[in-house]
């Protein structure tokens, strides 16, 4: 931005393109790993019938702990409340009051994690967020919760996270979004209980229909003046 600006060439994005879909996501990521569709699926086309080996969890009367309260962590908030799920949420920029009127409680990060039966990430990769969820911070998380990123690689640090699944100290993990990308030999693709998709949060023909609207009209605005 700062290069651009000083060589006068202005720039547009699309910031509010893809938040429906990256919350739909999401909800899909924690849904599909709360009640273990994959490997259930996976079982299923092998021949297998093990109804036992895939036993779920509700979403209902669970706590959700939404770290980042922008566009698309309000959006995931919205939508959880119709699957009666408690709302915690952590973000420096939200008041308590602005959370409230979303039906979240504004906690600290510690506490948040400590109490969330899920925890949703949707915060930029910026210096103060990379490697937000480190191995401390991950011990910190409720036993056998669940955690669900679709936001950014590099907020998590893989390793850690994929240690912390291997010894059971969290139920499992839903990763849209790598530090390294595509992923590679990351130690995730051989963690247990994980449910990995390619970066598919803004992959939706809505999502990229909107984006292109959305930067054709900021290029219209700035050539109209």
């Amino acid at each position: 931005m700062e290069a651009a600006t000083g060589a006068g060439i202005a720039v547009v994005n699309a910031p509010t393109a893809n938040t429906l879909a990256a919350a739909e996501h999401t909800l899909a990521l924690i849904l599909g790993l709360a009640r273990r569709v994959a490997a259930a699926d996976a079982s299923v086309r092998r021949g297998e019938w093990r109804r036992s080996d895939f036993m779920g969890t509700e979403l209902g009367g669970k706590t959700l702990g939404i770290l980042g309260l922008g566009r698309v962590g309000l959006a995931v908030a919205d939508r959880a409340r119709a699957f009666s799920m408690n709302l915690l949420g952590s973000d420096p920029l939200v008041s308590a009051d602005a959370a409230a009127t979303y039906g979240i409680r504004l906690v600290p990060v510690e506490e948040l994690l400590a109490e969330a039966d899920v925890v949703t990430l949707h915060v930029p990769l910026v210096a103060g967020t990379r490697g937000l969820l480190d191995a401390g911070r991950l011990a910190r998380m409720k036993r056998g919760a669940l955690l669900i990123n679709v936001a950014r690689g590099g907020v998590i640090d893989e390793a850690a996270l994929a240690d912390a699944l291997l010894s059971g100290r969290l139920g499992g993990a839903a990763i849209d979004v790598f530090e390294h990308e595509p992923i590679g030999d990351s130690p995730l693709l051989s963690a247990p209980n994980t449910l990995l998709t390619p970066h598919l949060g803004a992959s939706t023909a809505e999502a990229q229909s909107r984006a292109s609207l959305e930067v054709v009209q900021g290029v219209i605005d700035i050539l109209a003046d």
